[in-house]
């Protein structure tokens, strides 16, 4: 019994698709990085022609760290669990930034509901890391 044959064609038009497709994933990769740095050189020039650091400023670093590092770990590991769990991260820095930017104006609920947005995320990180531990994946 033969299995099915594959043809030379096909399998040549698979390879060029997912090496073009490659190719702009990883030049999109390039121009987030870029972007990111662009982000950062203006933040850190705000904040010296301001002559003050704020909470704000410090959390919104964090989050330009986090895409950079987002980046850095596609590049070194892409079968490991950190691809899932730096977006997380990225988004509840997102969230703490939003607490402390808009905190004395929220309304009280709205910071519960933020605060607890943040729990969940943090409970679908651990989630994520022990069962990757515990089956090896």
């Amino acid at each position: 019994m033969e299995g099915p044959s594959i043809d030379p064609t096909e399998a040549r038009i698979k390879s060029l698709t997912l090496a073009g497709f490659t190719l702009i994933e990883h030049g999109l990769l390039i121009i987030i990085a870029l972007l990111t740095l662009g982000a950062v050189a203006r933040e850190v020039n705000s904040v010296i022609l301001a002559q003050t650091i704020t909470l704000a400023d410090i959390l919104l670093m964090f989050l330009y760290t986090e895409v950079i590092s987002m980046i850095a770990v596609f590049y070194n590991g892409r079968g490991s669990v950190a691809p899932f769990v730096y977006p997380i991260f990225i988004a509840i820095t997102a969230l703490a930034r939003l607490i402390v930017l808009q905190g004395k104006n929220m309304k009280p609920e709205n910071i519960v509901f933020e605060a607890s947005a943040i729990l969940l995320l943090s409970l679908a990180v651990v989630i994520i890391l022990r069962s990757h531990k515990q089956f090896g994946n």
